[in-house]
């Protein structure tokens, strides 16, 4: 038989990857992990390739346990993590014995955490992706009791004379504040919105609780179009996309988001923010800053570069503990 990783308790918890990536042309929501900085540090931690599937724990306490020995990494949202009652930390790879129980609790600040499986696990795949759509049944959450077959287990090792980790790779951990700041460049309808487009970045907005995967709603000070030609024909529109209905609500088109939409977009966050607004909690603040699309390009490239280099530290220590990654193979 082969081995398993069982769910003691599974909140709301989803096996994630990050998502159908050149699939909305055929129509499908791109979907996978909200953050998808925590997502790839936690697999890049377990000398995973960064696409594959793992756990994606949102706000709800969650507990698992193996049948065999493992190597697991947790990140995203500051959260309690505890082996057997015994407090371990995020962002670095942690050994879980077979039988111990491993728990994550208390999740705060922000929304979702990530724990990743040396090896991965079995998975089912829709448009090469095993990420859920909602929209089409695919993927639901775990329940109590689900088992995951383990494609790797990892011999235990631990500290031979104190319960000092063996690990410290500085992986690149985000802020996680109690005010968002959400970078965003100039969205194709910038110039509809003349003298009230400044307002985006003058005052902040709260997070709705009717937001989800698909989009945040954010109630703020409402920004009127002074230049108008009618209702805008539906379209394409990108992952990030900051639109602005009739109404006194923003919204902020996150990764389940349809591939196409009839309101005006007056900006559009960047893809590092995007990952920081994949952990905003309904009822939390964000306000919004203006970047040119060279600065963007210049984060995301910094932020990419920094789990690379961690990447090679992983390997370097992997190596000298004799683990082998799977993406070695």
């Amino acid at each position: 038989m082969a081995d398993t990783l069982t769910v003691r308790t599974a909140g709301i918890t989803t096996v994630q990857d990050l998502g159908r990536v050149g699939r909305s042309r055929y129509g499908l929501p791109v979907g996978g992990a909200a953050d998808q900085h925590s997502a790839r540090v936690a697999n890049v931690l377990c000398g995973n390739d960064e696409h594959a599937p793992l756990l994606e724990i949102t706000a709800l306490d969650f507990a698992c346990v193996p049948s065999a020995d493992i190597l697991v990494a947790v990140t995203g949202a500051p959260a309690d993590v505890s082996v057997d009652g015994a407090a371990r930390p995020m962002w670095e790879p942690l050994p879980v014995r077979a039988g111990d129980t491993l728990r994550v609790t208390g999740i705060r600040q922000g929304l979702r955490v990530y724990l990743a499986v040396l090896g991965s696990f079995e998975a089912d795949y829709l448009q090469g992706s095993c990420a859920p759509d909602t929209i089409l049944g695919f993927g639901p959450a775990l329940r109590d009791g689900a088992e995951l077959s383990l494609r790797r287990t990892c011999p235990a090792f631990d500290h031979p004379y104190s319960r000092i980790p063996l690990f410290r790779l500085h992986a690149p951990v985000p802020p996680f504040p109690s005010t968002w700041t959400i970078d965003v460049t100039d969205g194709p309808d910038r110039a509809e919105f003349a003298d009230t487009a400044p307002r985006l970045f003058d005052a902040p907005f709260t997070v709705s609780p009717q937001s989800n995967h698909i989009g945040l709603r954010l109630r703020g000070d409402r920004l009127p179009r002074r230049v108008t030609q009618g209702e805008v024909l539906s379209r394409g529109v990108p992952v990030g996309a900051v639109e602005v209905p009739a109404g006194d609500e923003l919204l902020v088109l996150h990764r389940g988001r349809g591939v196409t939409a009839g309101y005006p977009v007056l900006a559009v966050v960047t893809a590092t923010a995007l990952s920081a607004l994949g952990q905003v909690r309904p009822g939390q603040t964000i306000r919004f800053r203006h970047r040119t699309l060279e600065q963007a390009v210049t984060a995301h490239r910094a932020q990419r570069g920094a789990v690379d280099a961690l990447r090679t530290r992983v390997r370097t220590a992997f190596d000298a503990l004799r683990i082998r990654a799977p993406d070695g193979d």
